[in-house]
């Protein structure tokens, strides 16, 4: 029987947040994550017997529960090209402390499964679009993939009962003219959207601080057609700073990992499709756990590797960015594609 413990890092943060990437594959090739130049025809993923399958996904799910893990986030890659998606939703969700299980994903593949996704067990999707103008659209992910496609999987999640908000990574001189045309449509469709800061996550997105465009400038630029009002935090680690619609509970969401580090309060590990436990998005290497899965070690050991690493956990990149460290651009950091947003 696991021990259940709420473990916290050398910052007093609590272990409350799984994000599990699935596969490093995506049928997208958008630019700030796999851009098509780097993962090309010939570019090498993990092959199957590298990935975690469903089994250890949720035996490490159960571990991680006993720790203080309450919310489970399913990512990839993107997660829905990993066969039987909806059979590991139902497995995690059999898991007694588990009290909440989203996915983020592109959307492309999501108005087939989202149903059944919502039948395993699943409570609310998170979907990635970043331009409404269908060739900009195109632009971004890569493929030429069509916006209303997206939008068809965004309708089919609502209507099989699953949440949905809407992340927009908004680069200036690409598609901050979107801005606008995002928030409004999304406040008439009745779903959140948030707004991302570009990130330099992974080695390849070719991040430059001149293409960030700050939350503040977001807010003042949707605030001067439509006010908003500021939101308080729903929990302790909450990472969108909210917004609502003056005289309305409709609202928006900004993540500002780079004018508005939020480190201090991050509750988030992150578990690769190949087992390796992360402890920061921009971390550059991680701890792993398929190795001690597949040699037959018990859960006690496992969980209590898992308890010495959180304990250990220092991780604060982008406090250390906003503080302009020396040398921090040129540190190597693992891909985004490779454990998720």
């Amino acid at each position: 029987m696991l021990e259940q413990m709420q473990v916290r890092d050398t910052r007093k943060r609590p272990l409350r947040d799984l994000r599990i990437s699935v596969t490093d594959k995506c049928n997208f090739r958008c630019r700030y994550c796999m851009p098509a130049e780097i993962f090309g025809p010939e570019f090498e993923f993990l092959p199957q017997h590298k990935l975690l399958s469903f089994e250890e996904i949720t035996r490490l799910t159960q571990i991680f529960t006993a720790l203080g893990v309450r919310k489970i986030r399913i990512t990839g890659g993107e997660p829905l090209v990993r066969r039987d998606l909806p059979e590991l939703i139902r497995m995690i969700r059999k898991i007694e402390d588990v009290h909440d299980i989203a996915m983020t994903t592109n959307g492309s593949l999501l108005a087939r499964h989202a149903q059944a996704l919502k039948e395993a067990g699943l409570d609310r999707v998170t979907v990635s679009l970043d331009s409404l103008d269908n060739e900009r659209f195109g632009m971004l992910n890569g493929r030429g993939y069509p916006v209303d496609a997206v939008l068809d999987g965004i309708r089919a999640a609502a209507e099989a009962g699953l949440g949905v908000k809407i992340n927009m990574v908004v680069q200036r001189g690409v598609n901050d003219q979107d801005i606008l045309p995002m928030a409004r449509y999304f406040r008439e469709q009745g779903h959140t959207l948030r707004f991302i800061e570009f990130m330099d996550v992974g080695n390849s997105n070719g991040w430059k601080l001149d293409q960030v465009v700050p939350s503040s400038e977001i807010v003042r630029m949707i605030g001067a057609e439509m006010p908003l009002v500021p939101v308080e935090a729903n929990y302790f680690g909450e990472v969108a700073s909210r917004y609502r619609y003056e005289g309305s509970d409709q609202e928006i969401g900004l993540i500002s990992s780079v004018t508005q580090a939020f480190c201090s309060t991050c509750t988030r590990a992150r578990l690769s499709a190949e087992g390796k436990m992360y402890n920061c998005l921009f971390a550059s290497a991680g701890y792993d756990l398929r190795e001690p899965l597949r040699s037959g070690r018990s859960d006690e050991e496992i969980q209590e590797q898992i308890r010495a690493i959180w304990e250990k956990r220092d991780e604060r990149y982008s406090e250390e960015r906003l503080d302009e460290t020396p040398g921090l651009q040129k540190r190597p950091k693992v891909e985004m594609s490779h454990i998720g947003g």
